[in-house]
């Protein structure tokens, strides 16, 4: 059922020595969402990746995949996921062919998925090149595609839309989004703040290895915009209105209706804004 969840952290504890990267985090993704993990370099993004496709047990708590335990049942949660890593890790002297038919034999998938990834992420015409001449861009989308082979009901994905150009970050984006219309649960960090408002259903923002926010896009924004508004007067003095007071919302109308203001600007939500506040931390 879509409304139960597929993956579950529940206190998830990863620690190095006595240093605590995961700090007890609970999250809980439902199938067909896509699901954004923000944190600043050092939050603890990479490590619950890790725990997440099977490179580190948990020191502590428990994360289950459609019920089963990452530990105790692996071998079966294996073919559930699939993972696209920041860090590429094709056969350089291989077509774009042949990497996804050497991946879609060890999937055990049929043959015939190497084609309709390969048209979905738009690499059809150069499927029979070397991957040693792709783009970085075009990497990228190899990397999606051979994540696809299986169909999993879960996908992983780090920073998929960097190095992409435009139009390439629009067939990405347009693929998550048909994979979730189908029920594939999507989880993906990015350092694009403008892709979380755009594709993102809800958003987990972690720093120190804790959860400190958890909502739509749409909700943070509503929490943690600056109601402002930035004025610059007729005589060319220039004044910040707060919305949230009474008394500056009353002269901000007054300076209006008396044709003193010669131009107003209201202040977007800024998601970098909102990460600064909620962690202290800017976003790089």
């Amino acid at each position: 059922m879509r409304d139960q969840p597929i993956l579950c952290l529940d206190r998830l504890t990863v620690r190095y020595g006595d240093f605590v990267a995961v700090d007890g985090l609970d999250l809980s993704l439902r199938p067909g969402e896509l699901f954004g993990l923000l944190g600043p370099n050092g939050a603890g993004k990479s490590s619950t990746i890790r725990v997440l496709i099977g490179q580190r047990q948990p020191s502590d708590g428990q994360v289950t995949v459609d019920g089963l335990d990452v530990v105790r049942d692996w071998q079966a949660i294996k073919s559930l996921f699939g993972y696209v890593p920041d860090r590429e890790n094709h056969f350089e002297e291989f077509t774009g062919r042949r990497n996804l038919q050497l991946f879609a034999g060890l999937y055990g998938a049929d043959q015939s998925r190497v084609g309709e990834c390969l048209e979905l992420v738009e690499l059809a015409e150069a499927a029979d090149l070397p991957v040693r001449a792709y783009s970085l861009g075009m990497r990228r989308k190899l990397l999606l595609a051979r994540s696809l082979l299986h169909r999993p009901r879960i996908l992983y994905l780090d920073e998929p839309t960097a190095n992409l150009d435009a139009h390439s970050v629009a067939v990405v984006h347009r693929i998550l989004k048909q994979l979730t219309a189908g029920g594939v649960t999507v989880l993906l960090t990015t350092h694009n703040m403008r892709e979380v408002e755009e594709i993102c259903d809800r958003v987990a923002i972690i720093c120190r290895g804790k959860l400190v926010a958890l909502d739509s896009p749409l909700n943070l924004q509503r929490q943690h915009r600056e109601r402002k508004v930035d004025v610059v007067l007729a005589d060319g003095a220039r004044r910040i209105f707060d919305l949230d007071c009474d008394k500056e919302r009353g002269h901000l109308g007054e300076c209006i209706a008396s044709g003193a203001v010669a131009s107003l600007q209201t202040r977007e939500f800024n998601f970098h804004e909102a990460f600064l506040k909620l962690t202290g931390t800017a976003f790089e």
